[in-house]
């Protein structure tokens, strides 16, 4: 995985340059910053299965990756943060004009890497619009879940957990399944019927890892993170975690979480004593066991297929999802 994450790396900084150049330093900040570029790397897995290469897979990768930062950026902007991947953020570091210019960089720049990179590399016209029709559902699916996410927070109830997984399955798994299909459309002995298994191996596995980062911004070590300990706590985001806390808890724990949540005066003291009521009630173990039945029901959607070295890549790459503490 690390070595996709620097080559993708390499090739998307190459692409991000221009005049003025401040715009296009805008646009890299968090890509320079680096991470572990799991989309690209189901990508370029998922065009290996079928005979594809990773050079084949590349302008399709780093599609998927600039709109995955252009979320970020626009994100960052509706929340305010001040850091990100322990940098500060883009409108904190270059102004909320110049963030919102970069963030439209990286949505114009996703759709000229399939558009002008994929036809030089040989993919055929009917694919390249195929790419491009999912791009841009996926784009609307991630505006929308992120515009029922900003509902739900106004909202003066808690959601269930079935609205909780209709919301990430726009916001955050619509581009994993995304990864997954560009990745088999990338490759040149691919069926339609290969583009959908691996889209719903993808939207799982998506689903998945948000219900870790979820989890992450409740439990998450501050030192690892770079956030606060309890940050969705204090900031107010319905996420399953809290969900689930508040709906099994008895008063006296239910009454610490609630009176931290959405309180950016809450002390230090008074967060931990959340956090660690939460934990008490095994939330960390249900959630990742709920993460650990959409890893299953990913693998299973491409059971029919070979054992090959990049389906055991993604596979692993999916397991990595649900174990990890960052």
């Amino acid at each position: 995985m690390e070595s996709t994450a620097s080559e993708m790396n390499k090739y998307m900084l190459a692409r991000l340059k221009g005049n003025p150049s401040e715009l296009y330093s805008a646009s890299a900040h968090y890509i320079s910053s680096g991470g572990k570029r799991l989309r690209p790397f189901m990508v370029v897995k998922s065009c290996e299965m079928f005979g594809g290469t990773k050079i084949k897979a590349l302008p399709a990768a780093a599609s998927v990756e600039m709109i995955h930062n252009f979320s970020l950026v626009h994100d960052d902007i509706m929340d305010n943060d001040d850091v990100r991947h322990s940098v500060p953020t883009v409108h904190k570091s270059y102004g909320l004009p110049l963030a919102i210019l970069a963030g439209d960089v990286l949505f114009s720049k996703a759709y000229q890497m399939i558009v002008e990179n994929c036809s030089k590399l040989g993919t055929s016209d009917s694919r390249i619009c195929e790419m491009v029709s999912r791009l841009s559902n996926a784009c609307v699916d991630v505006c929308e879940g992120q515009a029922l996410d900003l509902g739900i927070a106004f909202e003066d109830r808690f959601i269930d957990e079935h609205e909780y997984i209709s919301m990430i399955s726009k916001k955050t798994a619509a581009l994993f399944g995304l990864s997954c299909a560009l990745g088999v459309l990338s490759a040149p002995t691919s069926r339609e019927e290969d583009v959908f298994a691996l889209t719903q191996f993808g939207e799982n596995v998506g689903i998945a890892f948000q219900l870790i980062d979820d989890l992450i911004g409740v439990i998450g070590d501050a030192k690892l993170t770079g956030k606060s300990v309890g940050n969705d706590l204090r900031e107010g985001k319905k996420t399953l975690p809290i969900l689930l806390a508040l709906k099994i808890s008895n008063n006296y724990n239910r009454d610490k979480i609630l009176r931290v949540f959405a309180s950016r005066n809450a002390s230090s003291t008074e967060i931990r004593e959340a956090v660690k009521a939460i934990s008490s009630l095994g939330i960390e173990e249900a959630v990742r066991d709920n993460a650990r039945r959409h890893i299953q029901k990913a693998i299973e959607s491409i059971s029919q297929y070979d054992d090959s070295i990049p389906k055991r890549k993604i596979i692993a790459s999916a397991h990595f999802i649900v174990e990890r503490t960052v």
